[in-house]
């Protein structure tokens, strides 16, 4: 057959920080984990771990085992770069298994550290991320001419494109996505084609997954013959057949899939050697545009070319709420809470209840805030050392700096880690002060986690962590700016602080009421104070004003910590949160929330 298959595995962990601790910045981090139990099931055997991440690195040894298996180059995965440090960190032998196999048998997919909505952040912090996620793949893409790119939770716009594009200093990028943020394929034949988009001035390329068939292996909607059928019957291109011309049926879900039921790997090769069977090649989408370009495989005319070009929704995504969708294409109203095409404010059921997602946008409006007001703190000192230092340095040496924050990964590539290469863009700046300035902005970043939006429900262990994470990098600063004498700055960043301490107070600082609601109700003061109800018996706070106050309890000065005390209670601190309701499937110890066993 003309068709060939390509399989896109997305591997993405957040972590369970719970607390980040003290650093000089000339160091990797390091922090305490939650200890809430739990054990995965696959084939017969109990993947067991103290947290959810521990036990899913422990079970990537098993996916990577079925990937191995596969043949060459026929599957794509990227790997989230903090998510492959911690199994560096974690399992050192299960990171060098994932290191041979990116390297030797699948097409390895650069993608941004920290998994973030990138189109919700600033322009300069996404120039960093995109940066710093092709010097982190150097390894493994080495002098490619082509390359794949996963944007976290394919959320695009034309401006993130354009970044991307820039970063890949010269390469092509092939933009992993979902065929439903497409905006009109001109011809029938397009839509498993080499199609092209407008990246600013560069000109990249395109394939969206076949979202039906994927999330059918994904949630267990069809069989393994069915599945067969669906790809080798269900997506024949009659005129590509007959004019011999190969075309693509691509397919993508996260690599976690494979571990979502103790049979789930066993479907998954089951499937793919039924496709080989009917005749169904496996080709990474990646290779199939270089071999489209290269000549290797026949285009139809104008293939690889501006006759194929395509448009894509600005902020659409791959596992949005589609069915809120009002063009018939995705949005990214999941992580804003709203939908931008009416400016709704929207619900979701949690619990058998309809829950409005209103503190959606009030996270990413209070987020966009401090990554600024972080971002200006750390530019603002190094100018202070050296006036002179421009953007373009700044910005350098903070790509540079994950070099020292992912130290173990780049040495084990025999990389530059040096403490004068990174400070080279800013060299005459003291070394102690920019290397806890990076420390600093890179927690920020950290703190950036998609997936606490994910969820309906706020009181998550990812919310959890990225408040803590974000309240320590903001307490680093303040601490910054008092031993460099400047104490009305630091005085704004504990009320930039004190936002996440009083988060329920947003409600009427946004203007929050003053939003319309999909059905009304989602932005009364009622539907808002209910989304953020506490779902742990050991504290009645929220989850943000739970993780700021836990986080401040130990990093925060006497002073401030003692009169903070007069309005909070400390003895509900508590890192416990309530469960994703994604990660229901889990045996865990507690079933009735996360814990954290201090």
């Amino acid at each position: 057959m003309m068709m060939k298959r390509s399989y896109h595995f997305h591997a993405y962990q957040p972590g369970d920080i719970v607390y980040v601790h003290d650093g000089s910045g000339w160091d990797p981090i390091k922090y305490s984990e939650r200890l809430s139990p739990v054990s995965l099931k696959i084939r017969d055997i109990d993947v067991k771990g103290r947290n959810w991440t521990r036990a899913v690195i422990k079970a990537y040894e098993y996916a990577g085992e079925v990937l191995g298996g596969l043949p060459e180059k026929s599957v794509s995965v990227d790997f989230e770069p903090f998510t492959l440090y911690m199994i560096l960190q974690y399992k050192p032998r299960i990171y060098a298994q994932i290191v041979e196999l990116l390297g030797t048998h699948v097409e390895v997919v650069p993608t941004t550290p920290f998994h973030p909505i990138m189109p919700h952040l600033g322009k300069f912090d996404q120039e960093v991320l995109a940066r710093v996620s092709f010097d982190f793949y150097a390894p493994f893409i080495g002098d490619s001419d082509v390359v794949g790119y996963w944007l976290p939770e394919a959320v695009i716009t034309k401006e993130t494109a354009e970044i991307i594009a820039k970063a890949a200093a010269g390469r092509g990028v092939v933009f992993l996505l979902d065929e439903r943020q497409f905006v009109g394929l001109n011809i029938p034949q397009a839509k498993y084609s080499c199609n092209t988009y407008r990246a600013g001035e560069k000109t990249a390329y395109a394939f969206g997954r076949d979202h039906q068939l994927s999330d059918s292996f994904a949630f267990n909607t069809l069989d393994v013959e069915g599945l067969i059928r669906a790809v080798a019957e269900g997506r024949v291109d009659v005129f590509k057949e007959r004019e011999g011309i190969p075309y693509l049926i691509h397919l993508a879900s996260d690599l976690e899939a494979l571990l979502a039921n103790p049979q789930q790997l066993d479907r998954f090769l089951g499937w793919m050697k039924g496709l080989d069977e009917k005749g169904v090649e496996g080709v990474n989408a990646v290779e199939f545009i270089r071999r489209k370009k290269k000549g290797e495989y026949k285009k139809l005319e104008g293939e690889c070319s501006e006759y194929f070009r395509i448009n894509i929704k600005d902020y659409s995504s791959w596992s949005d709420y589609y069915d809120l969708s009002v063009d018939g294409r995705t949005g990214d109203m999941r992580w804003l809470g709203m939908r931008r095409e009416d400016g709704k404010v929207i619900n979701r059921f949690y619990r058998g209840k309809k829950v409005s997602q209103l503190w959606k946008y009030a996270f990413t409006k209070l987020f966009r805030e401090l990554n600024r007001a972080i971002r200006f703190g750390v530019s603002d000192l190094i100018k202070k050392e050296k006036p002179e230092a421009g953007r373009e340095q700044i910005q350098k040496f903070l790509v540079r700096y994950s070099r020292a924050f992912f130290r173990e990964h780049y040495e084990y590539f025999e990389m530059e880690t040096g403490v004068d290469y990174i400070m080279e863009p800013i060299d005459g700046v003291d070394p102690t002060l920019a290397m806890k300035l990076g420390r600093i902005y890179y927690l920020m970043l950290l703190a950036n986690h998609s997936c606490p939006r994910f969820w309906e429900n706020i009181d998550t262990r990812v919310t959890f962590g990225n408040v803590a994470v974000m309240s320590k990098a903001l307490i680093e600063l303040m601490e910054v700016y008092m031993k460099e004498g400047l104490g009305e700055r630091a005085n704004f960043l504990l009320l930039e602080y004190m936002k996440l301490l009083a988060f329920p107070q947003l409600y009427y600082d946004y203007d929050l009421y003053k939003l319309s609601g999909l059905e009304g109700w989602e932005t009364t003061e009622k539907a808002w104070f209910e989304s953020l109800q506490s779902e742990v018996p050991k504290s009645s706070y929220n989850v943000v004003t739970r993780a700021a106050l836990y986080t401040g309890k130990e990093a925060l000065p006497d002073e401030v910590k003692d009169a903070l005390g007069i309005l909070y209670n400390y003895d509900e601190a508590v890192a416990d949160t309530g469960h994703i309701p994604g990660e229901a499937h889990g045996h865990w110890e507690n079933m009735e929330w996360c814990e954290h066993r201090s």
